[in-house]
């Protein structure tokens, strides 16, 4: 078994390496494939599909990356990175993952009370003594709020299920902070420590009771400065000592080295029959990710990564915590993370959440094809992954849209993959 494990690590390493090689986006392997259990014939159907997306001008282009049993089967480069530079899409290319960061958050999390240098259960305000007492804004009845204690401390646990009760500042008392300047989830422009941003969020009134439901916002941003006081490093450095150097993630950052910003994927806006290549800052813009100031490291949505490089993190989620050797967390940490915490609810149908990740608990409930236990999420910048332990399979999905877009690409890749299973 061990021997077995071991020749699996090193077939994932070396198809990776080997698919990996900037400009490769040859044709499919039909006999990787067919090993794997996955039709050709149906890769050839998703190649015309997202190509199709190219040549009609509804996105630049994308990278599509796909792992079953252990091993990189498929993974190609459509369209291009950067169109007004005349630079084709590369499986290397860099794409701006924005909210895929929270999972990798989380593990940072995870990896910690590994340590003992945290609980889950441990209060916010252990670690940030400005969250010990939070306050709630309530609306009124014909309009206008009221501010109240919490009725109880945020915890750590609150913060990764996203049952904080804070949102990105648009709630009942956006007002307070607009006034604050604290709205949405981009920070790379900041010239602010986001610890510094954490700890003026804690003054103002959070949309929910902590535990009460499941809004999305700034709680794995709040994590991150956690992550900070519990290990005495800056988000940036423990990720990169005890997650993406050990798993070889070498291109993933929250600030691009000027030495790889020519691999940066361009960020396009889709307006109608145009597609406008977005403005050089801000939200919708290209970001601050080469020339910023790289002082606020987003826990919630500030890194830059590629496929490959989230695809190693999702095969070592897949294999228990492990991959090529390197134990990153526990059998029983990867079970946590993977399982649903609302438990009495869900934020959407079908789908529970779990430390980092949507969780599938019924995929009948969208109409959308998938499977018992799968779990993922996605970017604001259009782009998704997720990963399925039943079927040993992982799929990454790269391109830069801002803002969104009405095209159900995401959908229709779901029942690509899971059309081409067959076996």
């Amino acid at each position: 078994m061990h021997s077995l494990k071991l020749k699996t690590s090193a077939s994932f390493l070396l198809l990776t390496l080997f698919l990996s090689a900037p400009g490769y986006a040859g044709e499919p392997d039909k006999s990787a494939l067919k090993k794997a259990g996955i039709a050709a014939e149906h890769i050839q159907r998703l190649e015309q599909v997202f190509q199709g997306y190219v040549d009609d001008r509804q996105m630049a282009g994308s990278v599509i990356m796909l792992s079953r049993r252990g091993q990189v089967v498929y993974q190609k480069a459509f369209g291009m990175q950067d169109r007004e530079a005349g630079i084709p899409m590369q499986v290397d290319t860099i794409f701006r993952i924005a909210s895929q960061t929270k999972a990798l958050v989380s593990l940072g999390a995870m990896i910690l009370q590994e340590e003992g240098r945290l609980l889950l259960s441990d209060p916010v305000g252990k670690y940030i003594p400005e969250f010990m007492q939070t306050t709630v804004a309530e609306p009124r009845n014909g309009g206008g709020y009221k501010i109240v204690q919490a009725r109880r401390p945020i915890t750590i646990h609150d913060l990764m299920t996203h049952t904080s009760g804070v949102s990105y500042g648009r709630g009942t008392a956006a007002d307070l902070w607009a006034r604050a300047g604290i709205q949405d989830w981009y920070f790379a422009d900041r010239q602010e420590p986001i610890a510094d941003t954490v700890r003026r969020m804690a003054a103002l009134p959070f949309d929910a009771q902590p535990g009460e439901r499941w809004i999305y916002g700034y709680s794995i941003d709040i994590l991150g400065v956690v992550i900070e006081k519990a290990s005495g490093q800056s988000l940036d450095a423990l990720l990169r000592e005890r997650i993406f150097n050990p798993l070889g993630m070498k291109d993933t950052y929250f600030y691009l080295p000027q030495d790889k910003a020519n691999r940066l994927a361009a960020v396009y806006t889709p307006l109608e029959k145009v597609l406008a290549r977005a403005p050089a800052a801000g939200m919708d813009g290209q970001g601050a990710y080469v020339d910023g100031p790289r002082k606020s490291f987003s826990g919630g949505a500030g890194l830059l990564s590629t496929a490959p490089d989230y695809m190693r993190f999702l095969q070592m989620m897949l294999n228990n915590g492990e991959l090529d050797g390197k134990r990153i967390i526990s059998r029983k940490s990867v079970e946590l993370m993977t399982v649903d915490h609302l438990i009495t609810s869900e934020f959407q149908p079908g789908n529970g959440f779990g430390l980092g990740f949507a969780v599938t608990k019924n995929p009948g409930a969208r109409g959308v094809v998938g499977t018992v236990g799968e779990y993922g999420w996605g970017g604001a910048y259009h782009s998704t992954y997720w990963a399925d332990p039943k079927e040993q399979l992982a799929v990454v999905y790269f391109t830069q849209l801002r803002p969104d877009t009405p095209l159900k690409d995401h959908d229709t890749l779901r029942a690509l993959v899971y059309g081409a299973l067959n076996d």
